[in-house]
């Protein structure tokens, strides 16, 4: 089979390929042999017809055109694979020669391809994230919030503050009828934590005991009248942080091996929430290099693929879409409309990481792919061989290897670009690209 490809206006690609009469004329073997089944000639049983007696019954070029209806996708995908065209859609086919006779088949595919894209200045990106080190101040938090755990609550005389532990009684009314989620008798509030009146904090911070304060929430109609007794006040008092409070509080002898504990336990999230952070902004930023609209073949089937899974998911919770659509308050033109602002962003992203692979001469080797399938074994629990058996079946080798380079160029931009925190100081490198040495979980431990 002859290929040739020749570029056209519209991001389109037109393949001609010609099959020569041989091959050809295997496939009109093959097409005869299946008429032979459907067709019911006397003398003959079923299947047995011979191709002269079928052609002489049905036409001289039944076989043929049966041969292109059978055939024809078949050669239409060798071609792609053999001139590596990334087609994203449908092909419009046009028949040049091989309806008749019993020469070879020659056919042309106009069809379009996926774009190379724009990425200018992907190695000069600088992103913000948080910073993976673990701090005193986050030590001291998280040893003060051990210290809570064994505090004692103790009556203060003065206004209420922050976290301060408040005795309440709320009286709430609207058109003469009490606000029963607002309403109590006599509650314990903690000053910042959330209350269901809202703005009720605000109003509380600097009140005193025996304090009543009268407002409303709301306008109006549905205006509700809101009356709050302050009746005691109470702080929390923290045990001091001794070697002795340590002892009993955990399973070190002294403070500073608890705190020591408490920074390494405290290593693995703050770098997974860094390395999370950092991989959703190098994306974003990436994304945001494109600024053409990417082929609306390649969003419509993203949309198609999300909402697929979306359905899937409600599906196996029990729910169907219209069930999903009341619950959130959402139409289906709403919903269609988020979808394709996320496959938009999805399809610009896959556009970007493709060219920067292209741009960083990055290749997928025989041991990336081993390494692959050798995942998704264990994951399934199926041995190697079967994966890539059941991958050959499903002709998925190309999209197998394009994942793992989008994958790879994607590390490639993780370890490239510039991370600063908050304050925007640099951020080595090296501390977001290892996550750090978990200590081992054992019982008894502080938490």
């Amino acid at each position: 089979m002859k290929t040739e490809v020749e570029p056209l206006e519209g991001n389109k690609v037109r393949l001609s390929v010609e099959v020569d009469a041989g091959e050809f004329d295997k496939a009109v073997d093959a097409a005869y042999r299946s008429l032979a089944k459907e067709v019911r000639l006397p003398g003959f049983r079923p299947g047995k017809a011979p191709r002269k007696v079928l052609q002489a019954r049905l036409g001289p070029n039944v076989g043929r055109e049966e041969a292109l209806r059978q055939a024809l996708p078949g050669y239409y995908t060798q071609a792609l694979r053999e001139t590596e065209v990334d087609a994203i859609a449908p092909p419009d086919i046009d028949v040049k020669s091989g309806q008749e006779g019993d020469g070879p088949l020659s056919f042309e595919a106009v069809v379009e391809v996926r774009p190379t894209v724009a990425i200018p200045g992907y190695d000069g990106l600088r992103v913000t994230v948080p910073s993976p080190e673990v701090t005193d101040d986050d030590v001291q938090e998280h040893l003060d919030r051990l210290r809570a755990q064994s505090g004692e609550l103790q009556p203060v005389d003065r206004a209420g503050e922050e976290g301060d532990f408040l005795t309440i009684s709320v009286t709430a009314e609207s058109g003469g009828e009490v606000i029963g989620g607002w309403t109590s008798e006599e509650e314990m509030h903690q000053l910042g934590s959330q209350h269901p009146v809202p703005s009720l904090d605000d109003r509380l911070r600097g009140a005193k005991i025996g304090d009543i304060l009268a407002f409303e929430v709301g306008e109006g109609d549905e205006a509700v009248a809101v009356r709050v007794v302050v009746k005691d006040i109470k702080e929390r008092v923290l045990p001091e942080a001794t070697d002795e409070w340590a002892q009993d509080a955990s399973e070190f002898d002294t403070v500073e091996e608890l705190r020591a504990d408490i920074r390494k336990r405290l290593a693995g999230p703050k770098w997974y929430q860094a390395r999370m952070a950092q991989e959703e902004e190098v994306t974003t930023a990436l994304t945001e290099l494109v600024v053409d609209d990417p082929p609306e073949a390649l969003v419509g089937s993203e949309m198609e693929r999300q909402l697929h899974q979306l359905a899937s998911q409600l599906q196996g919770r029990g729910f169907t879409m219209a069930n999903y659509l009341e619950a959130t308050g959402q139409t289906q033109e709403g919903l269609l409309g988020q979808l394709r602002e996320s496959a938009t962003k999805a399809v610009k992203l896959d556009l970007a990481l493709r060219a920067l692979a292209d741009s960083e001469n990055i290749e997928v080797s025989e041991e990336d792919v081993e390494s692959h399938l050798a995942r998704i074994a264990q994951s399934a629990g199926m041995d190697v061989a079967a994966v890539r058996r059941q991958l050959d079946q499903e002709d998925g080798g190309a999209a197998v290897r394009s994942g793992i380079r989008k994958t790879k160029a994607l590390e490639w931009l993780l370890e490239h670009v510039a991370a600063v925190d908050a304050e925007g100081r640099e951020i080595d490198p090296a501390l977001l690209s290892t996550p750090p040495e978990l200590p081992p979980t054992n019982e008894g431990e502080a938490e």
